[in-house]
């Protein structure tokens, strides 16, 4: 099954909905930071949950960053998406380890820890918006559940899956936000959560081989899901040569000199997917050139 997202609402519009297969992607992050597996896990979760995030932004250049900073052996998650289903993501410790939890399964909070949960939105003002929140079990699922509470007031729960193979691959991933607008009949939102007290599990329902559909019609079935749209995901990084190219341009002249007298090639690489840029001496002494010439200009105006 291809990646791909689904948007929906239910319950004549009094609920709204996302749902999402992310397996692919969530692999190729894995195998461009050859995360370990619960790593892969909490990484793929984030990301999943960021995806149908992006989803909720309204202008095509807005960007979502999601960050957590945990007292764990990871230490910290970031992962940025945009409205058009490109998400990339990557982890401060990518090979940490931790047993598994008291029921056998990778131990995702464990592995984040105490810690906190920034949301950031770009969407063209002069500051991003930005609200931060405690951790509440470091599952990603159940932290995002309480920032659309604390800091949106937006009643919701977001489920979120990643299940392993035994080679370390990636078998399925997925996940499925419910939100409720203003004004819900109480009745609606009790029926809502009884039907969802007995789900199973999102990679469960993924692993008898639900879509993205199938899975909002399981949970909201009974309230008249309409599918309003469907976008592919996948795991995208906009990293080339000519922006890394001006990252080592803002290290100045100095900097650039003592690199090029190094006598040795300068490799740079992309947090978000890894990918590395080789520079020559001769390129280095390149941009030399041209940070000091970018210095004059700046000089004689």
């Amino acid at each position: 099954m291809k990646d791909y997202m689904v948007r929906a609402t239910a319950g004549d519009a009094q609920i709204r909905a996302f749902a999402v297969t992310s397996r692919e992607l969530v692999e190729t992050a894995r195998a461009a930071h050859n995360t370990s597996p619960v790593v892969t896990a909490a990484l793929g979760r984030l990301m999943t949950g960021a995806l149908m995030m992006g989803g909720m932004l309204k202008g095509e250049e807005d960007i979502l960053t999601l960050r957590i900073r945990g007292e764990g052996p990871v230490h910290g998650l970031t992962v940025t998406a945009d409205a058009a289903g490109h998400v990339k993501g990557y982890a401060d410790q990518p090979q940490a380890m931790m047993p598994p939890n008291s029921a056998g399964k990778l131990d995702v909070g464990g592995v984040i820890g105490a810690g906190v949960l920034q949301v950031m939105k770009d969407m063209g003002l002069k500051e991003p918006y930005a609200s931060t929140v405690d951790l509440q079990t470091g599952e990603i699922g159940d932290d995002l559940t309480y920032y659309f509470a604390a800091s949106e007031q937006v009643p919701s729960v977001v489920a979120l899956g990643v299940l392993m193979n035994r080679d370390n691959t990636v078998r399925q991933a997925g996940g499925f936000i419910v939100q409720l607008m203003p004004f819900t009949p109480d009745e609606m939102v009790d029926r809502l959560e009884k039907k969802l007290s007995g789900l199973s599990s999102v990679t469960a329902m993924l692993e008898t081989g639900s879509t993205p559909e199938e899975i909002l019609e399981l949970v909201l079935g009974e309230f008249g899901v309409e599918i309003t749209d469907r976008t592919p995901v996948a795991f995208s990084c906009n990293c080339n040569r000519e922006r890394v190219e001006k990252v080592l341009l803002s290290l100045g002249k100095k900097e650039l000199q003592e690199l090029a007298e190094e006598g040795k090639e300068v490799e740079m690489h992309c947090h978000f997917c890894n990918k590395r840029y080789t520079f020559s001496v001769e390129e280095v002494e390149e941009l030399m050139k041209a940070s000091d010439t970018a210095d004059s200009s700046k000089t004689k105006s």
